[in-house]
């Protein structure tokens, strides 16, 4: 066991769910995928845990298991406190303090710490991608990381549990996998491959040609070769396969002539391109498990995923994955599909077509309306909807800066002085509010957290509650974790996840300049676990319909306004810069008013009390609202109403 626990100290710990299924443990894809990447890479940076439900069997999964991870079995109510609020995947980094949850950011966290074993492995660092930012957009943002991250692999799981009808009809997220297979590509400097593609067409053209079929008859030379086609030599050229030349020739004149959109397209490779990236090891795994559980059905099913087919054949041609795949206990072939043409494809097996069809006609069966927002406004006047703020309960109130440790001041940091100084008075702002809620023994989350300015300054203020710092960045996620150890505070942690991917009771959610719908995400995470919220909204354009919501909110402000009268609003929200004229920024701050008034009459259907306030100063940001919300009083509790009401701010 001392072994062990010193094992534990010096690796970080991977997390994984494993699930049993009557006596016969199972892996579920997420798990797969990391197991597959960390196979890939040859990392052995962690020690492995897979997490179970369900007390461990005799039997362990060790066919699926690389022989050479260090790999323990755990119970979920063994997991460390701020793993057991995550979903897994996760990894608890060696002081036990900063958790990374969700599959995008543990996988690219296993790149990084193989690279840092290793910096040799260019391969490896490939795997992030042109700037390195592949899966790095969170879910909740860009279709292509939801896709990847969540829709395939959940409509994998689905078809595996539950298979019956589903051989016919197959899942949307393979189609539009299929789909964006099919487009052609565009990376970076892609000239030089795409003139290198219109010489071989050519050269093949005359090679075809009459004349150039009699010499080969008369010389009594064999056929044409079939040829690997140039944008697989190109990907896998970069990958330094030795069997695989590289093409020197110099194009002519007439080809280099040739003008940039009169050059032939690339064809997809890999799942982002022309480049094998983390994106093909997420989805490896995936389209092995779909396609292994169709064999039977293959002749009725694979002749519509042909793209998807080559795809599949060009992944197992680069080095390290069958050697991975096999260590994994995945036994990678190419499906036997019966040759014959493609049918023509409908609007049902045409994903991109449905979606545009369906925004197509929201926004035909949408009123017309007249362009800026005072139409809007005096509409939504008519209608008895004005913007109200309410007073500001402590307008005078400030943290002791003077007073305060360094590290947590912002004139500490590296913005200007005029900055830190707003950066102090947004902080006094949200710190008075959180501190009127707070009570002894809660846990206070700060979203979308960045370097920690609020949730480190509330650890401090408060050290008889527990504070977690949520940020997606990483880099951003160390600094606070940086400053925090610099003042030596206990009483916080820091998960790098997605909000999602954070399910941990809590008391009070704070979050100061949360981006468009980022407010939105943090509200509804509120209100799912019936802790009060202290917001303060920012990026009002950015704001559009989600996966979990839709503008309007609020039940009166969809009686009255159209979605497209709904972003006007948003749009001008942001009119609120120091640099315009006044009448203009009054105009934007009403936006905002209204904005946020739809905001807290939708949480107020949850039996919430919401105020919608102004930030003293007004000049500490052009983006100065906040909203606090305090959940509905339940029986039992261990504080009464007056309590709860009572303001330690005066």
């Amino acid at each position: 066991m001392k072994h062990t626990d010193e094992k534990q100290q010096q690796h970080p710990s991977l997390y994984l769910e494993m699930c049993v299924q009557g006596e016969e443990p199972r892996l579920p894809l997420h798990t797969s995928i990391a197991l597959f990447l960390l196979s890939y890479c040859e990392c052995k940076s962690f020690k492995v845990f897979l997490v179970s439900t369900k007390p461990a069997s005799s039997q362990s999964p060790k066919s699926r298991l690389p022989e050479s991870l260090d790999v323990s079995e755990t119970q979920v109510e063994a997991l460390p406190q701020l793993v057991k609020g995550c979903r897994l995947p996760a990894v608890l980094d060696e002081s036990r303090r900063l958790c990374r949850a969700g599959l995008a950011v543990v996988l690219r966290h296993i790149i990084n710490k193989t690279l840092e074993a290793d910096p040799s492995r260019s391969d490896v660092l490939a795997l992030l991608g042109f700037k390195k930012t592949c899966l790095k957009a969170c879910a909740e943002v860009s279709k292509w990381t939801r896709l990847c991250e969540i829709g395939i692999p959940s409509a994998v799981e689905e078809h595996l549990q539950n298979p019956t009808n589903q051989y016919q009809q197959l899942p949307l997220s393979i189609l539009t996998l299929e789909q964006r297979l099919a487009e052609p590509v565009k990376v970076h400097n892609d000239d030089k491959i795409r003139r290198k593609k219109l010489q071989e067409q050519k050269q093949n053209e005359k090679d075809e040609s009459p004349e150039a079929q009699g010499d080969v008859d008369a010389e009594s030379k064999p056929g044409p070769q079939v040829r690997d086609g140039l944008e697989l030599r190109a990907a896998l050229a970069k990958l330094s396969v030795d069997s695989v030349p590289a093409l020197t020739t110099r194009e002519n004149s007439e080809i280099r002539k040739v003008k940039t959109t009169d050059l032939p397209p690339l064809e997809h490779v890999f799942a982002e391109g022309l480049y094998f990236t983390l994106t093909d090891v997420v989805l490896l795994p995936c389209i092995y498990q779909y396609l292994f559980s169709l064999q039977a059905h293959a002749a009725s099913t694979l002749h519509r995923l042909p793209h998807l087919l080559r795809w599949y054949s060009h992944v197992q041609e680069v080095p390290g994955v069958l050697r991975a795949a096999k260590a994994c206990g995945m036994a990678l072939s190419i499906p036997q599909v019966p040759s014959s043409r493609l049918p023509g494809t409908s609007a049902e097996d045409n994903p991109t077509s449905l979606l545009e069809q369906e925004e197509d006609q929201e926004m035909t069966t949408q009123l017309p309306f007249v362009g800026g927002p005072r139409p809007t406004m005096t509409k939504l006047k008519e209608n008895g909807i004005e913007a109200v703020f309410d007073p500001h309960p402590c307008p005078a109130w400030t943290l002791p800066w003077d007073s305060l440790p360094g590290a947590i001041n912002p004139t500490e940091g590296k913005m200007s002085n005029i900055r830190a100084v707003r950066k102090r008075q947004q902080l006094n702002n949200l710190v008075a509010m959180v501190t009127e809620l707070a009570r002894p023994g809660y846990t206070i989350v700060d979203f979308c957290s960045g370097t920690g300015h609020v949730g480190i300054v509330l650890a401090h203020t408060l050290p008889d509650c527990q504070v977690i710092l949520i940020e997606n960045k990483e880099e951003s996620l160390v600094r606070a974790q940086c400053r925090s150890a610099e003042i030596g505070l206990k009483n916080i942690g820091f998960i790098q996840a997605n909000l999602d991917y954070f399910t941990g009771p809590f008391h009070i959610g704070v979050a100061l300049h949360a981006c468009g719908v980022a407010t939105d995400m943090v509200m509804e995470h509120c209100l799912k676990s019936g802790a009060a919220f202290v917001i303060s909204p920012c990026c009002y354009g950015f704001i559009q319909n989600a996966v979990k919501f839709t503008f309007p909110k609020s039940k009166r402000f969809q009686e009255t306004l159209t979605y497209k009268e709904h972003m006007i609003l948003c749009r001008f929200a942001d009119q609120t810069a120091v640099q315009l004229p006044p009448e203009r920024r009054l105009i934007g701050k009403k936006c905002m008013g209204l904005v946020d008034l739809d905001r807290s009459w939708a949480a107020e259907t949850h039996g919430y009390s919401v105020r919608v306030m102004t930030m003293e100063p007004e000049s500490c940001s052009p983006k100065n609202n906040m909203l606090v919300g305090r959940p509905p009083q339940k029986s039992g509790l261990e504080v009464s109403a007056g309590q709860l009401e009572a303001p330690v701010c005066n």
